[in-house]
């Protein structure tokens, strides 16, 4: 009986195991294929008469003498300016994410420790908005920002983007709070404390692993944003997705497409670096929101 329980235990991880690494191969190649793509010229990648020139780089070599090049990098980062577009990503994101939770940690603050009714339907009101598609709460901005002449620049997309996501920011923050006693709270406010002190110096460092899970989604709302940088941005401010778009769109042009591939793995990999530094906060932070204190 109990060998064959031993049995039964080891087939079970022998499964699982395997279903893993399957997993693991499948959801990695997608990347690891784009990856390998970036160094090939156009012919190679996208060969219609044999897919194995992308493995083998045949064209590749006949031009740069070599079955890897980096010319879709240079073309991207150094003829086509990408480094520009990735600066702008930068400054959107950290205004974007510092923002969002200045604003978010205040608010889920004070609606988790009010008493008042108008809490729940504020919140109602705000996932309400979120609910709705980015695109059509764009289109009501562009009049008013051209008249003001506000139009193209990262500051009026900043604020666009705060705005879109600060219900889903609010309602997160919110429910991290809620897990929290109010007596922390009280014991700090006893022991001398300020509301805003025992919020700042008490329940912000219990709330910590929340705030980066949320600042994390913030950042890669930002990040990969496409309908409201598209619509919202000049060509000379652009972030790193619109950049993209515009090789793309621009196919008949010699080697635009590997500058695409290029950019798309130069995109791609800080998000790879971003999650697993912060892989541990993100799940505690989500343990955190799902178990009550």
């Amino acid at each position: 009986m109990a060998a064959a329980a031993e049995q039964k235990s080891i087939g079970l991880r022998v499964f699982s195991s395997t279903f893993v690494i399957f997993w693991l191969i499948l959801a990695a190649f997608p990347f690891v294929w784009t990856l390998w793509g970036s160094f090939k010229v156009e012919l190679d990648f996208f060969s219609i008469a044999d897919w194995t020139n992308a493995l083998t780089g045949a064209r590749t070599e006949v031009v740069y003498g070599s079955p890897f090049t980096g010319t879709g990098y240079e073309g991207a980062w150094v003829k086509e300016e990408f480094w520009k577009a990735v600066l702008n990503t930068a400054i959107v994101c950290f205004f974007v994410v510092c923002t969002s939770l200045t604003i978010g940690t205040l608010g889920g603050y004070a609606l988790s420790r009010s008493g008042f009714r108008y809490t729940f339907w504020l919140l109602i009101i705000a996932l309400m908005f979120r609910a709705l598609p980015p695109i059509t709460l764009v289109s009501g901005y562009l009049l008013p920002f051209f008249e003001w002449n506000v139009w193209g620049i990262l500051p009026t997309t900043i604020i666009v983007l705060v705005a879109i996501n600060q219900p889903f920011t609010l309602w997160m923050l919110h429910s991290f709070f809620q897990k929290i006693p109010k007596d922390l709270d009280e014991s700090a406010m006893v022991d001398g404390c300020t509301r805003f002190q025992a919020f700042r110096h008490v329940i912000i460092p219990v709330m910590w692993p929340g705030v980066i899970t949320t600042g994390l989604f913030s950042f890669l709302l930002a990040y990969n944003d496409f309908a409201v940088t598209t619509m919202l941005l000049a060509k000379e401010n652009q972030t790193m997705v619109p950049k993209i778009a515009s090789f793309l769109g621009t196919t008949q042009t010699e080697g635009n497409v590997m500058f695409a591939v290029a950019s798309v793995v130069s995109a791609t990999a800080p998000l790879f670096v971003l999650v697993m530094f912060f892989q541990r906060q993100i799940v505690s932070g989500l343990t955190a929101g799902a178990v009550k204190g």
